[in-house]
């Protein structure tokens, strides 16, 4: 297969990079794409350097499938015109996840809704509901789920690098304070003032991850993507979610409390054993984002009952927000694709 990776310098390409090689996927000709800014660069390919090609003035014919990781604003009008070119497009960014002919997918989920696209487009889902679905669905499957409450705590990774660095840098900056002294006064902890978030994120938790839409609802984007995207991608569309997205001062690694309800009742030990065979899904004792970082499944422990909801369970679980979270997944749907072609 011909492979296209579009944002190829950035967070989520270079990791697309990375699996396409530690998967061995089938790649025949392999070019990069990226900004007018990054333009001209090269980056390395199995030995090679390739250059990166703006992505604005390109032309993508022979093109067998594009992985896009360019923002929402830049798919809106490269995927079109990539599709035009005969492409299948695999796009990481929002613009295309609740259109109604693109499907939304999850690898191990739902998969056999790539057997039909409209717009030969096919969308990855956000990385936080990304973590849950390979959980949630075998469940979901035994007994029905009917409603979630979720607790996300999410990497500054999943902001960009501008969270990364801001993180750091407070970090950094904190270090040269007495930690004994100013266990009282949280203020001289927080160094520089935030930019990327609403608040110092160093030392902290943010109950704002994303931004509050102008709707009237107080929700986030952050939060409203995992309801939404949960119901397409489950195919329940009467399922009841309610989210609190939290920005936390963790690198890499996006994590969530769950109580999930279902039309019948779930034993402890019923949910270990159907969460134990699932695809993408290891059980552990205590999953963290430092146990996910650098892998790829999503790592689900404390189960226990829940008496606030009927038949619920709770349950905690961790995933690398920038492997499966984004690059992974879309590698999986382009070995999906390429078995179908």
């Amino acid at each position: 297969m011909n492979i296209a990776v579009v944002g190829a310098g950035g967070q989520v390409g270079t990791v697309m990079r990375s699996i396409l090689r530690e998967r061995n996927f089938p790649v025949g000709d392999i070019r990069f794409f990226g900004s007018s800014r990054s333009a001209g660069t090269f980056l390395d390919w199995a030995g090679e350097s390739i250059i990166v090609e703006d992505a604005e003035r390109a032309n993508f014919s022979g093109i067998d499938i594009a992985l896009m990781s360019s923002g929402a604003t830049s798919s809106r009008e490269l995927a079109p015109r990539i599709v035009a070119a005969g492409a299948t497009v695999v796009d990481n960014s929002s613009a295309w996840r609740m259109d109604k002919d693109v499907p939304l997918v999850v690898a191990e989920v739902n998969a056999h809704t790539l057997r039909s696209l409209p717009k030969g487009i096919v969308a990855n889902p956000n990385c936080t509901t990304m973590a849950a679905m390979p959980v949630l669905k075998p469940l979901h499957l035994a007994a029905g789920l009917r409603s979630l409450t979720v607790s996300t705590y999410q990497a500054v990774s999943g902001s960009g690098r501008e969270g990364v660095e801001e993180l750091a840098t407070q970090l950094e900056s904190s270090m040269q304070y007495n930690v004994r002294v100013l266990t009282f006064d949280g203020s001289a902890l927080q160094g520089p003032a935030p930019v990327k978030f609403p608040a110092p994120i160093a030392h902290n938790v943010i109950p704002v991850a994303g931004h509050v839409v102008d709707d009237g609802s107080f929700e986030t984007n952050e939060e409203q993507k995992f309801r939404d995207e949960s119901k397409k991608i489950l195919e329940i569309p009467h399922l009841r979610v309610s989210t609190t997205c939290v920005r936390v001062p963790v690198f890499t690694g996006h994590s969530m409390a769950i109580t999930a309800s279902f039309e019948r009742e779930v034993s402890v030990d019923e949910a270990t054993k159907l969460l134990g065979d699932a695809t993408g899904v290891v059980v552990t004792v205590i999953p963290t984002p430092l146990l996910a970082a650098g892998h790829d499944p999503s790592y689900v422990g404390r189960i226990r009952l829940a008496e606030s909801v009927e038949n619920g369970l709770s349950f905690f679980v961790s995933n690398d927000n920038l492997r499966k979270g984004a690059a992974l997944n879309a590698v999986q749907i382009a070995e999906v694709l390429s078995e179908l072609a």
